[in-house]
């Protein structure tokens, strides 16, 4: 039996769908299913069953040998203010998973975030030496290095493994809304209105539409996953991205050619709420996993998003 937790979102639906090519069809499949569309990323699933995040407690002790949890649920939104459901959603719900898992000698691999390292000051290395000296921006990346910083005091983190996703793009996040990835939103502005709007440049030493993200393809991301999954003896916190740092020009261009148009791009300023906490340069440094063992060529922007806009986007938002 593997568990994935947040098993309806983006990531989570589409490792499910992941495990499912590779022949594991017994997964319980953990979420919140509220008044959005994400259970519609469970329609193309083979799973042995889904349950409510809230009643996984009374159905652990029912279950058959649990091999693995995969625990990518949480809340994601990095404008979330509610810092009290913060803490209870991502860091103490993780907590009591973490400590299931290790009584019980389960694999476990959880969802930290690119949003510990805040505004990348300390730079983007996984150095788990380091993590007291991240300082994240919002209360999003704060309940995430909190459990980091547990796991690392209790000593779990030679146990358990923690992936710290930077900017994934790809398949199954149609229902994520301003949490979605730029390039989901580029394509429907292409559709609608023939151009892509991005952030003017506030920042002397960046122009507009010159602001840097690592973008990392879903189908990547699910490697790694699985590869930490099959290597047990890999533990410790590891950065997921593609290693390479593009521009937001970069990713409209790719965007356009993908759908087969002149790139037409208009720049907006960006919302004052949000210019002090805005990053404008993200970099994972992939030396750590690499070191580990991983070897797999990360896919290129322009690859990742001419399958993503073409295969799924184009077709009606195909799931992954």
């Amino acid at each position: 039996m593997i568990i994935i937790t947040g098993a309806a979102g983006f990531i989570g639906s589409a490792l499910a769908s992941r495990l499912n090519q590779s022949g594991e069809r017994d997964l319980l499949l953990v979420d919140v299913l509220r008044h959005n569309d994400k259970w519609k990323n469970l329609r193309h699933l083979d799973f042995y069953d889904y349950v409510d995040r809230d009643a996984l407690w009374e159905t652990l002790p029912l279950l058959p040998e649990v091999k693995a949890i995969f625990h990518m649920g949480a809340c994601s939104a990095t404008t979330e203010s509610d810092a009290a459901y913060l803490m209870e959603n991502n860091y103490r719900y993780t907590l009591r998973l973490a400590q299931y898992a290790l009584q019980n000698n389960i694999r476990f691999i959880y969802a930290s975030s690119a949003a510990t390292y805040g505004a990348g000051e300390r730079g983007y290395a996984d150095d788990e030496s380091a993590i007291h000296l991240l300082r994240p921006l919002n209360i999003y990346g704060y309940s995430k290095q909190l459990f980091d910083l547990k796991a690392r005091r209790e000593g779990w983190l030679e146990k358990i493994c923690g992936i710290k996703f930077f900017n994934v793009y790809g398949p199954n996040e149609y229902h994520k809304g301003d949490m979605a990835s730029v390039v989901f939103k580029a394509f429907n502005q292409i559709r609608e209105t023939g151009r892509v709007r991005l952030f003017r440049s506030h920042r002397e030493d960046y122009g507009d539409g010159e602001q840097k993200r690592d973008f990392v393809y879903i189908r990547d991301v699910l490697e790694m996953m699985i590869w930490l999954w099959q290597h047990p003896r890999v533990n410790g916190l590891f950065n997921a991205g593609s290693g390479r740092a593009r521009t937001f020009l970069d990713l409209a261009a790719a965007t356009f050619q993908a759908m087969g148009k002149a790139p037409r791009i208009e720049f907006i300023d960006m919302p004052e709420d949000i210019r002090d906490r805005y990053q404008y340069f993200t970099e994972a440094p992939m030396d750590k996993l690499r070191a580990a063992g991983y070897d797999r060529p990360a896919t290129s922007l322009e690859e990742g998003v001419r399958d993503y806009v073409q295969n799924y986007l184009a077709r009606d938002f195909l799931p992954f």
